[in-house]
């Protein structure tokens, strides 16, 4: 946690003075495959983008997460006019997306999931960058994934915390 020191303690109540710093276990590029309309001032763009892996047995993109921070608002009016162009299928606020747009997310922990296809969740993912320089072929696999998990389990409890 860093702090002013001179300021006041609200509980509930957001401010500026104060923010929890989260170590990042590591990062995945994955790929985006969906993307849904924000809330509030995002309302009007594809800001929230749920993004997979791939199955280096079968090919298949597997979800594994959804982000929607990180990213400049150039960024994400830019990102939404592409999505827009390349729907697949429209579901009003959701939109499967051709898997064209590589992501740099980084997390704070992988963890077994039920939710996605991939059965494992990023924990905390928030986007790093925009991987222009990478295409679908060149993402993060899913056996990448649970090596990153497995490491996080055995160092959690190696240290005697749980995972």
């Amino acid at each position: 946690m860093i702090k002013n020191p001179e300021s006041f303690y609200l509980p509930g109540t957001r401010g500026m003075f104060w923010f929890k710093l989260k170590k990042e276990l590591a990062t995945l590029d994955v790929v985006v495959v969906a993307a849904e309309f924000g809330h509030g001032k995002r309302s009007n763009v594809l800001s929230d983008y749920t993004f997979a892996v791939r199955d280096e047995e079968t090919g298949e993109l597997l979800p594994i997460g959804k982000a929607y921070s990180g990213l400049t608002d150039a960024e994400i009016v830019e990102l939404t006019e592409h999505f827009k162009q390349n729907t697949i299928a429209d579901h009003g606020r959701y939109r499967d997306v051709k898997p064209d747009v590589v992501l740099e997310v980084a997390f704070n922990s992988i963890q077994p999931s039920t939710r996605h296809a991939s059965r494992l969740a990023l924990r905390f993912p928030r986007i790093k960058a925009i991987r222009r320089d990478k295409n679908v072929d060149s993402i993060d696999t899913l056996e990448y994934a649970r090596e990153l998990a497995a490491r996080r389990a055995n160092s959690a409890a190696s240290s005697g915390r749980g995972a």
